[in-house]
């Protein structure tokens, strides 16, 4: 059985993993290892790294490196800290026992989706205290709020995080269809897929960057660059990336949630 290439998005060195099933690519501003993959060349968005955080290697890869690949190789996405896992994976995975656990070759049912997903996480049953401090504005419009969990969705999750009305300036740079439908979409839900984590075939991949990319881009007109700052709007793009996957997989594909892990200590 094919085995699944992975693209680990790193800025620090990874050296728990040694399988030749994935290639290491550096973002940031540090020296990167010999033999990783860097996205400061050819074409690229480098400039804007601290803002698109992953999503500069994402496009990087689409650009220069997504047409040479295979058709039918599975190709999976993930980061320094975070990765893909077998659904019989132990618990209390660290990076000493991470590689045992790692999802190497697709499931026997995968020829049925488009792609694979992260399994998702739930935002909702927010503390109280919480959504007073960060969530003040969406509860002057709705206090309802504070106690249906039902209203505790996508869209006051990303006010709360990432700067109030942010996500609203950016769907508005949407096409008409996909506006309607994704705003309804962070309306209506609690879960997102999280991490900008996917695995896919190059052609599924060539579609998910061109509309994913055209979107940011038109956002960068509205968001002034200089005001993005710390951890609530300094990766802006890559938290609207991370919504917007959700939205798009599941509207445009047939989707399986795989499972995923995080490391605790790197």
């Amino acid at each position: 059985m094919t085995k699944i290439k992975f693209y680990c998005v790193t800025n620090k060195k990874v050296d728990f993993l040694k399988s030749d099933l994935f290639h290491f690519c550096w973002v940031g501003d540090g020296q990167p290892p010999k033999n990783y993959l860097t996205c400061n060349d050819k074409d690229n968005i480098f400039d804007r790294e601290k803002f698109y955080s992953e999503l500069t290697f994402h496009y990087w890869y689409w650009k220069n490196i997504l047409c040479e690949e295979n058709k039918n190789q599975w190709i999976g996405f993930c980061q320094k800290r975070r990765y893909w896992v077998k659904s019989n994976y132990i618990e209390g995975i660290n990076k000493f026992n991470l590689e045992k656990n790692i999802l190497k070759t697709p499931n026997d049912d995968w020829d049925k989706f488009d792609a694979i997903i992260c399994r998702s996480i739930n935002v909702s049953n927010v503390k109280k205290i919480k959504m007073i401090k960060r969530g003040f504005k969406n509860i002057l419009k709705d206090p309802l709020i504070l106690f249906d969990k039902n209203r505790q969705n996508l869209s006051l999750h990303f006010d709360m995080h990432h700067g109030y009305g942010n996500l609203q300036k950016a769907i508005k740079k949407l096409d008409n269809r996909n506006q309607i439908d994704f705003e309804n979409f962070v309306k209506n839900n609690n879960t997102f897929n999280p991490h900008i984590m996917f695995i896919a075939k190059p052609e599924i991949i060539n579609l998910w960057f061109e509309e994913l990319f055209k979107w940011l881009f038109n956002c960068e007109k509205e968001f002034n660059f200089e005001k993005l700052k710390g951890y609530d709007t300094g990766r802006l793009f890559a938290y609207l990336a991370e919504r917007y996957l959700s939205y798009w997989f599941t509207k445009n594909l047939k989707c399986k949630e795989e499972n995923w892990v995080e490391l605790d200590n790197f």
